[in-house]
């Protein structure tokens, strides 16, 4: 037996790693899985390349929970390693095999590890590590090293191994005894190793098989088998080679219980970078939540986060998935994306392949791609309002819906809409309503005049509809209940006012006793249709929406004050004849307090005990008579 001392710079360097190497420590077992992998796979590009004649055998790496000697053990039947190449390897914290093997083999090998401190994880959960290990080259011999935490180790031969491989043994400290329990291996397990190209075995399950007896009857029992790990990575399969079915089974893995996706893009690049992977597209339907942890970044096979900011633009956050890249550029923990030029050409190419792939579906089949738009307008728009490159390419394929749910692309609703709703500013006016049911009378007025009203209704359409009016200086958003129709898509046009000035002011100060009893109203007269309404309530398309956008981004409502219009149409009969040509006082007011209380009801705003006195007076004009008189016998 020899000793000798691990070759670090401090004393201390055991408690450093015990405490500071990684932010989570339970991704030892990633690492030295990883590890074995790497020992499966240098053996399986010796045999490629003729170094190793005979037959591999079985390669499965395998997990041994023994609560009783509270150790747990990481077996491969890997390249194993002979005593030269332990002290050479594990005795130099920080000296990596797999860069030495990869600058050997680059053209052959996929190594995960690449950084050489991945081993010594194995000190954040373990008093004592044990190697155990044997080289693949003949007449080597077994060889077992030993380290309890701190930089002296013993190396020695030994007889405990006879065949290929290594076994990493870990016994585990007092306050790691949590890895002794199979359920949280078993989910560790499925976190980070579910798809290693190498089987992954721990333990036993039952499974249900049918057979057919001599009788003909088929019978059940319930039968032990091996507890594999892996499922396959299907997005570094060429797609050709494969079904929808095999896209859902990830899918149904990845996110288990969750509704289908519409649909999906495979990512697949080979230069400038390596970068491979599936994104799904949920059905987001009108929620805009990022959906933090949905898209899985993976390193040759390896689980490394779900923490892809870096390296996908927000507005694709939105999606569900994997990628895949032995190009990101990641720390010592895998834990943390340092941004470079790599991950943003990785974030750019993902950007496109997205766009593409939106183009290719709307392209292809656009009714189809029209009855998903409920589910992708958020997506789109949130795209469009947050990446530029984006917002380019989308302009082929986002689409505006109008209230009689037809689909048209923004150019093609511009060229619908321009001869009719161009205002005298020269700008297309895009009428829309976020509430068709609220704003049937707008819209019934709007359709008489031969206008187009869109639906607008997705959390995102007040800052979609500023950026397009940003991005195009020849289009601008009203909603329909924003100003009268006149005003909304003003053509310079003016119409004949049938009071003369001394009417006007009666009325005005009429409506403006009466509107005193809510903050917030202004009067204005105009001379509009004799068919329009005789009071509206109208509010100011840019006040309405700072206030809205307040409320989207969870402000109180109250820190802004609700400015609205009462407009009275001049030309209405009730207006020109009925409430001017009214001789009692009393009854004049209570007919311009009607009218106006008609307009608040009409938008939602005559609530509780005025709506109540609201509804007593109605019943009374319909009775003929007041509250509290009898009528004439």
């Amino acid at each position: 037996m020899e000793k000798g001392f691990i070759s670090v710079q401090s004393e201390n360097i055991f408690p450093i790693i015990k405490q500071f190497l990684y932010s989570d420590r339970e991704v030892f077992l990633r690492e030295l899985v990883a590890n074995a992998v790497d020992a499966t796979t240098k053996l399986q590009t010796l045999a490629r390349k003729g170094e190793i004649r005979e037959e591999l055998g079985d390669l499965t790496i395998e997990l041994i929970v023994d609560k009783k000697k509270k150790t747990l053990t990481i077996r491969d039947r890997g390249i194993g390693m002979t005593r030269e190449e332990v002290e050479k390897y594990l005795n130099q914290v920080a000296f990596s095999s797999a860069q030495e093997f990869l600058e050997k083999y680059k053209d052959d090998a996929q190594i995960i590890g690449h950084f050489g401190l991945g081993f010594y994880s194995a000190f954040m959960v373990a008093d004592k590590v044990e190697v155990v290990t044997k080289s693949w080259q003949p007449d080597a011999k077994a060889v077992i090293w030993t380290c309890e935490g701190n930089p002296e180790y013993t190396i020695a031969y030994t007889d405990r191994r006879t065949e290929r491989g290594t076994d990493v043994v870990l016994h585990l400290s007092k306050d790691s005894t949590e890895f002794l329990e199979e359920s949280r291996i078993q989910a560790l397990l499925e976190k980070y190793c579910r798809f290693l190209p190498v089987p992954i075995k721990f333990g036993k399950r039952k499974e249900t098989i049918t057979e057919e007896g001599k009788d003909g009857k088929k019978k059940t029992r319930v039968v032990e088998v091996d507890n594999i790990i892996n499922k396959p990575a299907i997005w570094r399969k060429p797609p050709a080679e494969l079904k929808d079915e095999d896209y859902l089974d990830l899918y149904e893995t990845l996110y288990p219980y969750s509704e289908k996706p519409m649909f999906w893009v495979h990512l697949n690049i080979d230069y400038p970078f390596h970068l491979t992977g599936i994104l799904y597209f949920p059905r987001l339907g009108n929620v805009l939540e990022i959906q933090r942890n949905k898209i899985r970044l993976y390193s040759n096979y390896m689980f490394v986060t779900d923490d892809v900011k870096e390296i996908v633009p927000e507005f694709l956050t939105l999606l569900h998935g994997v990628i895949d890249s032995p190009d990101i550029p990641l720390n010592v923990s895998r834990s943390y994306l340092q941004s470079d030029s790599n991950v943003r050409k990785i974030a750019s190419y993902i950007t496109r392949k997205v766009a593409e792939r939106l183009n290719e579906l709307f392209k292809k089949d656009r009714k189809d791609y029209e009855q998903k738009w409920d589910d992708l307008g958020i997506f789109i728009k949130y795209g469009m309002i947050s990446d530029e490159k984006f917002y380019e390419k989308a302009l082929r394929f986002a689409l505006l819906k109008n209230v009689d749910g037809e689909y048209y692309t923004i150019d093609e609703y511009r060229e619908k809409v321009k001869a009719n709703q161009t205002n005298k500013d020269k700008k297309v006016v895009f009428l829309y309503t976020h509430d068709p049911e609220a704003h049937d009378v707008y819209i019934r007025e709007a359709r008489a005049r031969g206008y187009d009203v869109l639906l607008m209704d997705m959390v995102i359409d007040n800052h979609f509809m500023q950026h397009l009016e940003y991005k195009m200086d020849d289009i601008v958003f009203a909603r329909i209940d924003a100003d009268t129709l006149d005003h909304l898509i003003d053509k310079g046009e003016t119409r004949d006012a049938v009071l003369s000035e001394e009417e006007q002011k009666q009325v005005e100060a009429l409506f403006k006793e009466v509107a005193k009893e809510r903050d917030g109203a202004t009067v204005l007269l105009k001379a509009l249709s004799p068919e329009a309404m005789p009071v509206q309530i109208t509010r100011p398309e840019f006040l309405r929406r700072m206030r809205e956008m307040q409320m989207v981004s969870g402000m109180k409502q109250n820190d802004m004050p609700d400015f609205f219009n009462v407009v009275v149409n001049t030309n209405h009969p009730l207006i020109a004849s009925k409430l001017l040509h009214e001789t009692d006082e009393t009854r004049k007011q209570e007919l311009a307090r009607y009218l106006y209380h008609l307009a608040l009801l009409q938008n939602g705003m005559l609530k509780g005990e005025a709506l109540t006195q609201f509804v007593r007076e109605s019943l009374e004009v319909v009775g003929g008579e007041k509250r509290g008189e009898k009528s004439e016998e």
